[in-house]
């Protein structure tokens, strides 16, 4: 799948982006595009991780499950894979 936004690759990543990149996606992972599409601002990237990490497994009144299966709902009805 190709992004009509320019991103960088992992193999031209250098600095803050190329940290956060081994963070992601360690070795010979691919990025997703998703996260990826932040690359030309690497601290959207690293926003955009804080904002899941929040979301995900900050306090909440729903369970882990609750929120992950929201997130599938969600993915659906956009017709989003992710």
């Amino acid at each position: 799948m190709s992004s009509w936004i320019r991103m960088i690759g992992k193999d031209e990543a250098d600095g803050q982006l190329a940290e956060l990149y081994d963070k992601i996606a360690p070795g010979d992972e691919l990025v997703d595009n998703i996260l990826g599409v932040h690359s030309l601002h690497p601290q959207s990237l690293a926003d955009h991780l804080q904002l899941y990490k929040t979301i995900m497994y900050g306090k909440s009144p729903l369970s882990r499950r609750e929120r992950e299966m929201v997130a599938v709902a969600v993915s659906v009805a956009n017709d989003c894979h992710y």
